[in-house]
């Protein structure tokens, strides 16, 4: 490890110079080249009035907006891919980074930032986001810069038994979501959204436009899940469209510890993943203020989609689940499009127009980290659990996998939390002042490290999509000089699928040129890898 951070320092040091002496150039001659290939008015530089509204237009969490934050060179906003090509061509001619944004809700910041201080520019895909649906085929073609909200609008109104699986949070953009996965409140049923991914349309190096046919199944297998921006950049998915019910049901259903919330906690670990695939029910654990306000105690948050009807759902949870007490009042009949805005949460209560607003998600500073659980905690330490979260501020998320999850080969996409888990921890902790961020990530660190025994090992699992930079980082270098021990975020993230994405990135981009400080680096076959 002190070799790694060395070698990062070093790397560090001559970026640094090279900014200083050459970055001024660099820059000229990069808008010199777009200025003659493409429109001046997709081009946003530190000069232009627009370029911070731009920029902060989907930047959620603060503690990568501030006066030190490395920005973007420029900023090119593509209105077609002829501006996408173009932008890789003239990045490529003259060495500069290239950051790609299609939503901006990346948890560390990578899409739109650099920790190195590498001088980069950023292609934000914001319109490049049409979504044409074959209602015969029950297929669409889904642009990157589309939000999923706009993706479920989309699809629901051309035929309202269609949809799409997808996350909970309709803000995200469909490039990073698809990209990285895709998990959400229909996993269990059709499973992720890669695994419902049919073509894409990329973007490689070279400049050239790539379909499934052309980019040939080894790349097209590695963007379903390999992480956003390593390989190129994606322009356009192909989906497979997924029948829905007319109607669906749902319920929200909280309990504090004072109301045997531990228990229940400990029952739902033995039941989420084993019932049928309709059934989706996660957690959410908050510390929140009692009742008489001067002291805090935690709640747990049952919430649920099924794929059916309130009589239906009832039948399944007093035989599955009965301790949880549901009762037919607590169920709520909806269309799907209409449960999309519901597991929202910040569009709860407002109409399905409301996913086409492009409304952004409430900005705050926050941290997060993932694992996954492949045995049930014992109930002693869910209760110690409880206590090290109300005594750190940490909010978790737990949502089940089971169902078509299990049934998927872990090598079929390069996610691998597959068979044997069953379910993933989001840990997440927000605060309102950038001088109390310091305290914040150290309370989310610890928790984080107690909680060790109880999760998945060799390696520890992580979602990629909640990208989490304390895993390490490559410095933008090539897997010939590193071991694999300082490469333990790829292991975590892919497991043994991190080589196979690696040696794709080693024929497609063999000189890194689509690098982050987590993205795939290729692969040299005559390491010691």
């Amino acid at each position: 490890m002190v070799l790694f951070l060395f070698r990062c320092k070093l790397v560090l040091f001559f970026l640094n110079l090279s900014i200083q002496f050459f970055g001024s150039s660099t820059c000229d001659k990069f808008l010199d080249c777009i200025s003659n290939t493409t429109s001046t008015n997709i081009v946003f530089t530190p000069n232009d009035t627009l370029y911070s509204i731009v920029l902060k237009s989907s930047i959620p969490n603060l503690r990568f907006d501030t006066l030190t934050t490395p920005k973007p060179l420029a900023i090119i906003t593509p209105l077609s891919y002829s501006h996408v090509q173009s932008t890789v061509i003239c990045s490529v001619k003259f060495g500069v980074n290239i950051r790609i944004r299609s939503g901006g809700h990346d948890y560390e910041g990578l899409s739109y930032t650099s920790f190195d201080h590498a001088p980069f520019i950023l292609i934000d895909l914001n319109e490049l986001r049409s979504v044409n649906v074959d209602q015969e085929a029950n297929t669409a073609w889904v642009e990157s810069g589309a939000t999923i909200g706009e993706l479920a609008y989309r699809v629901s109104r051309n035929d309202s038994l269609l949809g799409f699986p997808a996350g909970e949070c309709p803000s995200v953009g469909v490039g990073g979501h698809l990209s990285g996965g895709g998990f959400g409140t229909m996993a269990r049923k059709y499973g992720l959204s890669v695994d419902n991914v049919m073509d894409a349309l990329l973007v490689d190096v070279h400049g050239r436009i790539l379909d499934r046919n052309s980019m040939g199944e080894d790349l097209f297998w590695a963007i379903r899940g390999g992480g956003g921006a390593s390989f190129g950049v994606v322009l356009s998915w192909k989906i497979k469209l997924v029948y829905v019910p007319p109607i669906v049901t749902i319920f929200t259903l909280s309990k504090t510890l004072e109301q045997g919330a531990i228990r229940l906690v400990n029952k739902w670990q033995h039941v989420a993943h084993n019932v049928t695939k309709d059934l989706f029910i996660n957690l959410v654990i908050t510390p929140v203020n009692q009742e008489d306000g001067d002291n805090r105690t935690m709640q747990v948050t049952f919430n649920s989609l099924f794929l059916g009807t309130t009589d239906e759902l009832m039948k399944i949870v007093k035989d599955e689940f009965p301790q949880l007490g549901l009762q037919e009042k607590d169920c709520v009949e909806m269309s799907w499009i209409e449960s999309v805005v519901y597991f929202s949460f910040y569009l709860t209560g407002e109409s399905i127009d409301a996913l086409i607003e492009r409304r952004p998600w409430p900005k705050s500073y926050f941290k997060a980290k993932s694992d996954y659980v492949n045995k049930p905690i014992p109930e002693q330490a869910v209760n110690e659990i409880m206590k090290w979260c109300l005594h750190e501020n940490v909010t978790l998320i737990m949502e089940p996998h089971g169902g078509k999850m299990s049934e998927i080969d872990e090598m079929a996409t390069p996610y691998p939390h597959r068979r044997g888990n069953m379910y993933i921890i989001q840990y997440i902790v927000g605060w309102d002042d950038v001088d109390e961020s310091e305290q914040h990530v150290a309370s989310i660190r610890r928790i984080y490290e107690k909680m060790t025994p109880y999760v998945s090992k060799n390696p520890r699992e992580a979602y990629v999509n909640f990208r989490d930079l304390d895993l390490g980082t490559n410095c933008n270098a090539s897997m010939r000089s590193y071991t694999q021990e300082e490469m333990i975020w790829g292991t975590s993230y892919f497991k043994a699928n991190f080589k196979r994405l690696a040696m794709v990135k080693g024929m497609v981009d063999p000189t890194n040129f689509f690098s982050n400080e987590q993205s795939i680096p290729p692969l040299v076959l005559s390491s010691s890898y």
